[in-house]
């Protein structure tokens, strides 16, 4: 793939070597995302973060990694602050921003909607969330964060094990994920849900024409047993008619210290998107979880600013040129 100018919109892009470039260039990035250095390879540009649907980590860290390059960053959140709320189309939209920007992060609730826009733009869009269809930075930050904890144990992706547990119908990351996924060999992978929130017919059958094994169960504990990542989602009540509906299925794979002792090997790493809904009657991933060594969860959103920084410097042509705008820092860097 020949990332400069180009639009990010689908993990379907991307081949072995794309993740490969990407990962390097995120490695790249962690003196600066840890604030050990300054660089200001973007100053001058702008990144239009437009954000129609709730989120506090994708557009942060998108704003964050945008930064910390030496950019400048413009918000648009929800619809009733856009034009979009006096009927103005994503086309408009898109040829006014794209002139105010010189690469725009989108969120939108309905699937597509992202494609359509970037069609209309005159600068490169990133997906940040289309409806239930993908998250594509969200995908390329989980596989980085599991290629770096694996890694760690011994391990690497190609025959991973991994369980996918909760929302899987309407879970967007563990759509891209799946498919990222894909392009390694030998990956074993549990999808444990209720039956109405299986995962899509489509992505466990191109899962299963690559060789994979696939297994589509509803019995948390006994799918745990076996593998290196146990990825855990929150039910998506804003994807549900109401929110009764969404409470029949919230709760129902909790994943607390004493299930993962009674049923996981000692190395499993816990992962998940974020947020995890810690209500009471929900409580996915418990709290009790915190001081595990395998909680990856923070690492994890960590690891989205490196990702998203590899993203814009390879998007906009700069990745040879970072450490030539590099400083250290002046400030007091408090211990991190």
């Amino acid at each position: 793939m020949d990332f400069r100018g180009s639009h990010i919109l689908s993990v379907d892009q991307f081949d072995r070597d794309d993740i490969e470039r990407i990962f390097t260039v995120a490695d790249k990035m962690e003196p600066y995302a840890q604030r050990k250095k300054v660089t200001r390879v973007l100053d001058g540009a702008i990144l239009g973060n437009m954000f129609f649907e709730a989120s506090t980590r994708t557009r942060v860290s998108f704003g964050c990694a945008f930064n910390l390059l030496g950019g400048a960053v413009r918000e648009t959140t929800g619809f009733e602050h856009s034009a979009l709320a006096k009927g103005e189309s994503l086309y408009d939209t898109a040829r006014v921003l794209s002139g105010y920007s010189d690469v725009i992060c989108m969120r939108h609730p309905q699937s597509g909607s992202v494609a359509e826009f970037a069609s209309a733009s005159r600068v490169p869009v990133i997906n940040g969330g289309d409806g239930i269809n993908e998250h594509p930075s969200q995908a390329l930050l989980d596989l980085y964060t599991i290629r770096k904890e694996v890694v760690a144990k011994g391990r690497g992706i190609d025959g991973l094990r991994i369980a996918m547990i909760g929302d899987l119908k309407y879970g967007r990351t563990v759509h891209s994920l799946c498919k990222l996924l894909t392009l390694f060999k030998g990956v074993h992978v549990t999808l444990v849900s209720p039956a109405e929130l299986e995962m899509p017919y489509g992505l466990v059958e191109q899962m299963r024409e690559r060789d994979f094994s696939v297994t589509v169960t509803d019995k948390l504990e006994e799918s745990i047993r076996h593998v290196d990542i146990a990825y855990s989602t929150r039910i998506q009540e804003e994807r549900f008619g109401s929110k009764a509906e969404a409470d029949l299925y919230r709760g129902k794979f909790r994943l607390n210290q004493s299930i993962y002792t009674e049923n996981c090997e000692p190395n499993t790493v816990i992962m998940h998107p974020l947020p995890r809904d810690s209500r009471a009657d929900a409580n996915e991933l418990d709290s009790d979880l915190n001081e595990n060594p395998n909680l990856a969860i923070f690492r994890q959103a960590d690891n989205g600013v490196l990702v998203r920084m590899a993203l814009f410097s390879l998007i906009l042509d700069v990745v040879d040129q970072v450490d030539k705008h590099a400083r250290d820092v002046n400030w007091y860097r408090h211990g991190r």
